[in-house]
């Protein structure tokens, strides 16, 4: 190729622009390091209802730790994750057990406290201010995902609207970013855009065979290395569309079973109460979940999005968790363990399939190579929960996991201990610097949180 490939190429066909991940075309003959330096992106995980407290902290600190048996999954990459410990948002520590945490989790902030629509979580988020910052430079400034639908009604136990435990991403501090829910619709978005109508939608098999034509004429322009990243990528998205056609039959077959077999086939599945209220929605709540993440991944990986992230589950979710082994019961009550063991060894479990689903992630951003690095080197990941404990609803110590290299900014392979009630704000500003987002201070943070 006697010319450089623009980053922003993409494949093209009736009703669909494919973006493509990094190929070695795209590197620029001549740039300063600044405009070869491969982009940063930022995902934050979110994981419901808190940790079991007493089997989360690694033994050690600095870089001689021990990861403790619910992060042992992440074992593989402990050089390139850092465990920061003793975090809180200290407007969180208040009466409501749930709310509050998830609402400032990434706000450093407290919601206002309401029953009806009058939301307001008293600043904008980190990825929204992220968003603002690196959108223009993408076809969407964020993606913003979640497990379940979005919670109504009122808790009358605390007198919070349920919408509070469904959002994580606040636009501006009264305005919440959506959510998608649906795979195949967040799949979907990254080649759409909000230009293909239903119609397209639903008569396209595959946005592999609707590119074909402008793929074929592409690679024969490209070098060895670079067509076989493209068939790379293309079998990834291959992989993406078959299992969630796979889903979507799954899915009609459920829907067309007699309703006690629904029913059941829900329990065992682990999707009853997550459901309840989304009919058509159920299957294999891991699989769904790795789906999204896949989605993200590529999202990053053809810099359709550079900020993104996912609700594994809204806070006091009931989502059911028996297709764990040992696991016979909801989220929600297991975290409410009153210290029994056998309360305890579920929340565990549960906890760590959480984790699991991290290092999942891990490995599809590592899957993808950009210049002599891979994805994971030029994101940050950040992955945890509001609440310490979801027993004592305690927001002290919060369990974070922090992954990726930051573009060469974040030192990791460390256990980062930080003296007591440390605000998590400072992890924010951190995280905010690296994005491009300047600023001398955010909600009550103290200094930026040295990471690297």
């Amino acid at each position: 190729m006697t010319t450089p490939l623009s980053r922003r190429t993409v494949l093209r066909g009736v009703g669909a622009a494919l973006a493509l991940p990094w190929l070695e075309a795209m590197a620029p003959r001549r740039a300063s390091a600044e405009s070869a330096r491969p982009p940063l992106r930022f995902a934050a995980l979110y994981m419901a209802n808190g940790a079991r407290a007493d089997t989360w902290r690694p033994d050690g600190v600095g870089r001689r730790f021990a990861l403790s048996r619910t992060l042992a999954p992440l074992e593989p990459w402990r050089a390139r994750i850092v465990i920061p410990t003793n975090l809180w948002n200290a407007r969180s520590n208040v009466g409501d057990g749930h709310y509050v945490k998830l609402g400032g989790f990434l706000t450093s902030t407290q919601i206002h406290q309401t029953t009806g629509r009058d939301l307001n979580a008293g600043n904008t988020s980190i990825d929204q201010l992220m968003a603002k910052a690196v959108g223009a430079r993408t076809a969407l400034p964020s993606i913003e995902l979640s497990m379940e639908t979005v919670s109504t009604g009122v808790d009358v136990n605390v007198s919070y609207t349920r919408l509070y435990g469904s959002y994580l991403s606040w636009r501006s501090p009264t305005q919440p970013a959506p959510r998608e829910t649906d795979p195949r619709a967040a799949f979907q978005r990254l080649f759409d855009h909000g230009g293909v109508d239903g119609s397209q939608r639903e008569s396209r098999k595959s946005v592999l065979d609707v590119v074909a034509d402008d793929a074929a004429r592409l690679r024969s322009r490209l070098g060895g290395a670079d067509r076989a990243r493209l068939d790379e990528f293309q079998e990834a998205v291959h992989s993406i569309e078959t299992r969630l056609a796979f889903e979507d039959e799954r899915a009609a077959r459920a829907q067309s079973a007699p309703p006690e077999l629904r029913a059941r086939q829900d329990e065992l599945s682990g999707t009853l109460a997550a459901h309840a209220a989304d009919p058509g929605r159920s299957g294999d709540h891991a699989e769904r979940a790795r789906l999204m993440l896949d989605v993200m991944a590529l999202a990053f990986a053809t810099d359709t999005t550079r900020v993104a992230s996912l609700m594994f589950g809204n806070e006091v979710s009931g989502r059911n968790f028996a297709f764990l082994d040992g696991v016979t019961t909801t989220h929600h009550d297991a975290s409410h363990h009153d210290n029994d063991e056998g309360k305890l060894e579920q929340y565990e479990r549960i906890t760590r399939w959480h984790v699991e689903q991290l290092a999942y992630f891990l490995d599809r951003l590592k899957s993808y190579r950009e210049g002599d690095c891979d994805l994971l080197d030029h994101a940050m990941v950040l992955f945890g929960s509001g609440i310490r404990d979801g027993n004592s609803h305690d927001p002290h110590d919060l369990p974070l996991v922090l992954a990726g290299g930051g573009g060469g900014t974040i030192d990791g392979g460390q256990h980062l201990v930080s003296p007591p009630d440390t605000p998590l704000a400072n992890l924010h500003l951190a995280l905010l610097r690296r994005m491009g987002v300047e600023l001398d201070r955010f909600a009550d943070s103290t200094g930026a949180l040295p990471i690297g």
